[in-house]
């Protein structure tokens, strides 16, 4: 082949690149390169110092959220209702707790639920202590009103005691007392003897007390006559009167109107043929109450 083919026509000559620009090239790519490199490991150290932040303030909101469960399990109160709440927050915060925050969207979340629950425990602690001081309030007043009511029935029973005192007092105060009982045996004549076999009739004469605080009207004075052997003599086996509660034998009585003034009376009672020799009691009752005594004798001769 002829040397003329392989004659490049001018103006078509290849431009060769200096290895001027070769160098040039190379420095500036290597310096892009270099840039890349160092902006990478600095974005990734900021996002592992980010993730680092990230995952403490989750700890940390993690541990406030502990601290505020257990502030929920001390907090306690006498309402019902108000307990419920507590508890339904108690478990809401459990659940919070379950969640896997791991961005900042999450987080930020996070912050913004525990925001809530804390103005949320901090009106339920308000409301706990407002409780609490109005039941303190409560139990001194009824602690007081108690103490009141205490000493109101301790007056009520010492009063109890004082009218029951008086009533006993005025009781027995207005028991009408007999004075100057005198017994004696009379015979057939109306004498006095003190011989068995010429008794025929016993003679209880005596003075029924004045007494304005007892009540006038119709009394009946029962007399008992007891033998030496202490048997009552009783001229009928129906002679029966209530003495405090008791059934009594008496051998005589008398009816009168009583008019709050001394009166002077005498009981007779007939020989019954149960008399012995020796030393008789004579008692006197009046409206259950026993009023006066006295003795006489009787002889064989």
């Amino acid at each position: 082949m002829s040397d003329s083919n392989n004659i490049i026509p001018a103006g078509q000559e290849k431009k060769k690149i200096s290895p001027v620009t070769l160098i040039a090239v190379s420095i500036i790519l290597g310096c892009i390169l270099i840039f890349l490199v160092v902006m990478y490991f600095d974005q990734k150290s900021k996002m592992v110092e980010m993730e680092t932040v990230l995952t403490q303030e989750k700890d940390s909101l993690a541990n406030e959220l502990r601290l505020m469960v257990h502030s929920y399990d001390t907090l306690k109160s006498n309402n019902d209702t108000l307990n419920a709440n507590l508890e339904k927050e108690k478990m809401r915060i459990v659940k919070l707790l379950s969640i896997n925050a791991s961005n900042t969207q999450l987080i930020k979340k996070y912050k913004s639920e525990i925001s809530t629950m804390r103005d949320i425990m901090k009106s339920y602690i308000v409301q706990i202590d407002s409780l609490n001081s109005r039941n303190k309030i409560l139990s001194a007043e009824n602690f007081e009103i108690r103490d009141q009511i205490t000493k109101v029935r301790s007056t009520n029973t010492e009063l109890s005691k004082v009218k029951e005192e008086l009533n006993a007092k005025v009781e027995i105060a207005s028991v009408i007392q007999a004075k100057d009982i005198v017994a004696v045996a009379l015979n057939t004549k109306r004498k006095e003897t003190t011989r068995l076999n010429l008794l025929d009739k016993l003679r209880t004469c005596f003075t029924l007390r004045e007494n304005p605080l007892a009540k006038a009207g119709p009394k009946e004075v029962f007399m008992r006559v007891i033998r030496p052997d202490s048997l009552v003599i009783a001229t009928s086996p129906d002679n029966i009167f209530d003495y405090k509660g008791n059934k009594m034998i008496f051998s005589a009585s008398r009816s009168l109107d009583y008019l709050n003034q001394d009166i002077e009376m005498c009981i007779f009672l007939d020989s019954t043929g149960d008399f012995i020799p020796g030393n008789y009691s004579v008692e006197l009752y009046l409206e259950n109450n026993i009023i006066g005594r006295t003795n006489f004798l009787l002889s064989k001769r």
